[in-house]
């Protein structure tokens, strides 16, 4: 609880209102179940983003209106690194260049990668 108060009248409690509670407490259990990603919810935009702590060239930031949305772009966006990362040899063999051509075109409608 947090107070209001005015000069000369005694501090009153007032009920403080926590918005979008259970998307807050999605977030949350999804920060701490991926490691390598900070996950947030946007009160604003009432949205779920999800940011990369990989280095790399540049940021990796997905955004999705669900937390399920959210965790298929994180899936995607380390698969594409994995490929990005796999050795020359195995995408010459044509093991691997349909796969990025799957994961890399496929958005839903609720969600994009950044």
């Amino acid at each position: 609880m947090t107070g209001r108060h005015r000069d000369g009248l005694p501090y009153a409690p007032v009920y403080r209102r926590v918005w979008d509670g259970p998307a807050r407490a999605e977030a949350e259990r999804i920060d701490l179940a991926w490691a390598d990603w900070t996950v947030l919810y946007s009160l604003g935009r009432r949205s779920f983003y999800a940011m990369a702590s990989w280095d790399g060239p540049r940021p990796v930031i997905v955004e999705d209106s669900t937390s399920e949305g959210l965790e298929e772009r994180m899936r995607e966006a380390e698969m594409i690194r994995a490929i990005r990362l796999a050795p020359p040899s195995l995408a010459r063999r044509g093991r691997l260049t349909s796969e990025v051509a799957r994961v890399g075109g496929r958005r839903s409608p609720g969600g994009r990668a950044a």
